[in-house]
C-alpha cells in the first residue's frame, strides 16, 4: 500500500512543480453545468460539488462500460463494475447504501421500482449513448426528491452544437473473451429540427461469474448479449418555444451463477427497458418554463431449467415488472441582477409486481405479489443569490407528499465565497428523505410493511483553486442517517437501523504538465460507523459497517497527446474492505489491490481513428465481491468513423 500511495504522491508533486509554466490551461472547474440548479451556469459559480466527465474522456473509454467510467470518479465506488458483464451494478456514493444515489437521464430521474433499493441498472446504458456525465455529490433531495441522499448522476445524451443536416458516426471493436462492440449514430440539424438516432451492440463470452475456489470444478463462462436503440429530437416552434421527445429501448441477456463459489450452467437473466417521453421549454428574458414527462418500464426474468432433475429447484422462473411515470413543471425566474428563483412541482408514480415459480423434488412452489404502487407529489423552491464581490448562496426547500408516509420536507443551504480570482470556499447543510422500496415493504420472504422512511443530514465544507496553472478541489463531509433501511442477515428481514454516520475527505485535481502531457487524479477517504448488527449475531450495536466500500479509493490518469497520437495510462488503488462471510459467520476481508490500464489512439484523418484499450494490464487477480470473479486482462481494439 505504501509504495502505491507514494507513486500517487510523487506524480501529484510533479504536477505541482511542472504547473509553473504560464502556458498551462485546465478545465476541471470552469465547464458549464446544468445539474446544480436545473439551469446552465459555470461550474465555478456554484458551491455545489460537481464533477464533469466530458466527451473526450468518454471517447477514450470506448472499450469500457458506463459503470467502469463512473468508478474512476472521486467519491464513488460501483461494486460490480469490474465483475462479469451483466453483474448488478451497486452504486455507493460517499459510502451511502445502494439506492441512495439518484440516476438522471438528461435531468429526469430514472429508476426501477422492482429493484430491492429502487435503483437503476447501469447495464442498460451503452457508453456510446452518452455525451457527458455530471456527478453532483451531497444531499440533493430538495431539487431531485427521494433517493438523492448522497447525490445524483446526470447521464446526458443530448448532443450540442450540431450544425450539419446529416452526420454519421460508427465504432467497431473486438477483444479477448470473444468480445465484440459496435455502434452507429446518425444525427443532424435541419432548419428548426435537431435529431439523433443510435444503435449499439455488445456481445461477449465473458468468464465465470462465480469463482472456482478449488480450481478444478470446470465452471463455465457466463456470456452477455446486449442491444440498445435510442432516438431523440428537438423542434423550435418559435424562437422562444421548443418541444422535444425521446425514446430508449435497451435489452440484454446474461449468464449468471447460483451464488458465492457456486456455478450454474443453466441460469440466465434477461432484462428489458423502455424509456420514453417528451417535453417543452418556453424561454424569454424574464422567465424560462420547462415541462417534462417520462414513462419507464422494466422487465427482468431469472430462469433456470436444469437437465439434472435431482438438483434442488431444478426449474426456477422469477419475473419482475416495474413501471414509473414522472411529470414535472418548473420555472427559472431572474428577479434582480443578483437574485433568481427556481420554482417547480412534480408527480411520481411507481409500481411493480413479481411472480415466482419453482419445481423441486418436493413439488411445485408459487409465490409473488400483485401489482403494488406508490405516488409522490412535490413542490420545491430554490433561491440563488450571487453578488459581484464574490458571495453566493443557494437556499431551497421541498415539500413532499407520499401516498404511504404522508408529508415530509427537506432543505438545502449552500453558501460560497470567491476569496480571489482563483480560490472559492464553500459549505452546505442539506437534508434528505428516502422511502422504503416496494420490494422492501412487500416481498413475501424479506419484506416488512412497518418500515419507516430514512432521513439524513449532510454537512460539508470545501475549497477550490482554479487558476491558469492547475485546478483542484478539496471537500470534507459528514452525514448522519436515522432509521436507515438495512437487511438483517440473521432473520432475513429488512429493518430500520438506529443510526449511521459517514465521514469523508475528497480531493481531485487536474493540470497540464506540458503542452502535450496532462494529469488528473483524485483521492477519497471514507469512514463509516453504524449502530446496527454484525453478521455473526444481532447484539453488536456499534458496528463498522461499510460492506464492500473501501476506506481509501485513489485514481490517477496520465495523458499524452502529440499531433494525431494520444496515449493514456491510469492506475486505481482500492484499500481492503469487508464482505459478508456467510450465514452467522464473521465478515471476511477483501484484500487491497492496484489496477493499471492503458489507452492509445491514432487519428489518420478527421474521419478515421484507430484505438486500443487495455484494462488490468498486469492481469492481477482481485475481488470486489466475495466468491465472484473480477476482470482479467481485457484488451479491445477498433476503429472510429466520423462522416
Amino acid at each position: 500500500m505504501g509504495k502505491k500511495l507514494t507513486l500517487l504522491t510523487m506524480v501529484l508533486a510533479a504536477k505541482s512543480l511542472c504547473a509553473q509554466q504560464d502556458s498551462l490551461r485546465t478545465h476541471v472547474l470552469d465547464e458549464v453545468v446544468v445539474t446544480a440548479n436545473k439551469q446552465e451556469q459555470k461550474q465555478n459559480t456554484t458551491g455545489k460539488v460537481i464533477t464533469v466527465i466530458n466527451k473526450q474522456t468518454l471517447e477514450q473509454s470506448a472499450g469500457r462500460t458506463v459503470a467502469q467510467v463512473l468508478n474512476e470518479t472521486v467519491g464513488i465506488t460501483i461494486n460490480g463494475a469490474f465483475n462479469n458483464a451483466g453483474t448488478n451494478q451497486t452504486v455507493f456514493m460517499r459510502g451511502a447504501n445502494s439506492g441512495r444515489t439518484l440516476i438522471l437521464m438528461d435531468g429526469i430521474p430514472i429508476n426501477d421500482p422492482s429493484q430491492i433499493n429502487n435503483e437503476f441498472d447501469l447495464n442498460l446504458f451503452s457508453i456510446n449513448d452518452v455525451e457527458r456525465i455530471e456527478v453532483c455529490r451531497g444531499a440533493q433531495s430538495t431539487l431531485y426528491g427521494s433517493d438523492a441522499v448522497a447525490g445524483v448522476i446526470n447521464i446526458i445524451t443530448i448532443k450540442n452544437n450540431i450544425s450539419k443536416p446529416i452526420n454519421l458516426k460508427a465504432t467497431f471493436s473486438g477483444g479477448n473473451l470473444n468480445t465484440f462492440r459496435s455502434n452507429a449514430q446518425v444525427y443532424g440539424k435541419l432548419n428548426k429540427l435537431t435529431y439523433t438516432a443510435r444503435h449499439a451492440r455488445l456481445n461477449t463470452d465473458g468468464f465465470s461469474a462465480a469463482n472456482d475456489s478449488a480450481g478444478n470444478k470446470g465452471f463455465d463462462r457466463d456470456g452477455y448479449h446486449g442491444n440498445t436503440t435510442s432516438g431523440s429530437f428537438q423542434y423550435a416552434l418559435t424562437s422562444r418555444f421548443l418541444i422535444k421527445g425521446f425514446v430508449l429501448s435497451s435489452k440484454y441477456s446474461s449468464g449468471i451463477d447460483a451464488g458465492v463459489f457456486n456455478d450454474d450452467k443453466q441460469y440466465q437473466l434477461k432484462s428489458n427497458m423502455l424509456n420514453t417521453g417528451g417535453g417543452f421549454q418556453y424561454k424569454t428574458a424574464k422567465i424560462t418554463v420547462t415541462g417534462n414527462y417520462q414513462f419507464n418500464e422494466t422487465r427482468r426474468n431469472f430462469e433456470r431449467d436444469s437437465a439434472d432433475k435431482t438438483a434442488f429447484n431444478y426449474f426456477v422462473r422469477n419475473n419482475y415488472f416495474g413501471k414509473t411515470q414522472f411529470i414535472e413543471l418548473y420555472a427559472n425566474i431572474p428577479i434582480t441582477k443578483n437574485l433568481s428563483l427556481l420554482q417547480g412541482t412534480e408527480y411520481r408514480l411507481a409500481s411493480m409486481n413479481n411472480q415466482y415459480t419453482s419445481m423441486s423434488s418436493f413439488g411445485p412452489f408459487n409465490s409473488g405479489f400483485k401489482d403494488t404502487g406508490v405516488t409522490q407529489s412535490s413542490l420545491y423552491t430554490s433561491l440563488q443569490y450571487t453578488h459581484q464581490k464574490g458571495f453566493a448562496t443557494d437556499l431551497g426547500i421541498r415539500l413532499n407528499q407520499h401516498s404511504m408516509y404522508g408529508n415530509n420536507h427537506t432543505f438545502t443551504f449552500n453558501p460560497s465565497y470567491q476569496v480571489n480570482e482563483n480560490v472559492r470556499v464553500f459549505g452546505s447543510m442539506a437534508t434528505a428523505f428516502k422511502a422504503p422500496s416496494l420490494y422492501q415493504l412487500f416481498d413475501g420472504f424479506s419484506g416488512r410493511k412497518d418500515l419507516q422512511p430514512e432521513r439524513s443530514t449532510t454537512v460539508e465544507v470545501g475549497l477550490t483553486n482554479a487558476s491558469k496553472l492547475f485546478s483542484s478541489r478539496l471537500v470534507v463531509f459528514y452525514r448522519t442517517t436515522r432509521n436507515g433501511i438495512d437487511f438483517d442477515y440473521i432473520k432475513s428481514k429488512y429493518f430500520n437501523l438506529i443510526k449511521q454516520t459517514a465521514f469523508g475527505v475528497e480531493y481531485e485535481t487536474s493540470a497540464n504538465l506540458t503542452n502535450e502531457l496532462s494529469v488528473r487524479a483524485n483521492f477519497t477517504f471514507l469512514s463509516l460507523a453504524d449502530s446496527t448488527q454484525s453478521r455473526l449475531n444481532f447484539k453488536d450495536t456499534a458496528y463498522n459497517y461499510g460492506l464492500r466500500r473501501p476506506g481509501i479509493n485513489a485514481n490517477i490518469v496520465l495523458n499524452y497527446t502529440h499531433h494525431k497520437f494520444t496515449m493514456s495510462v491510469s492506475g486505481k488503488y482500492i484499500s481492503s474492505r469487508s464482505d459478508v462471510g456467510g450465514y452467522k459467520k464473521q465478515d471476511v476481508n477483501l484484500p487491497e489491490y492496484f489496477l493499471m490500464s492503458a489507452y492509445a489512439a491514432y487519428r489518420f484523418s478527421d474521419h478515421f481513428k484507430w484505438f486500443v484499450d487495455a484494462q488490468n494490464i498486469t492481469n492481477q487477480p482481485f475481488f470486489d465481491l466475495r466468491g465472484f470473479n473480477s476482470i482479467p486482462l481485457l484488451v479491445h481494439t477498433g476503429i472510429n468513423i466520423n462522416l
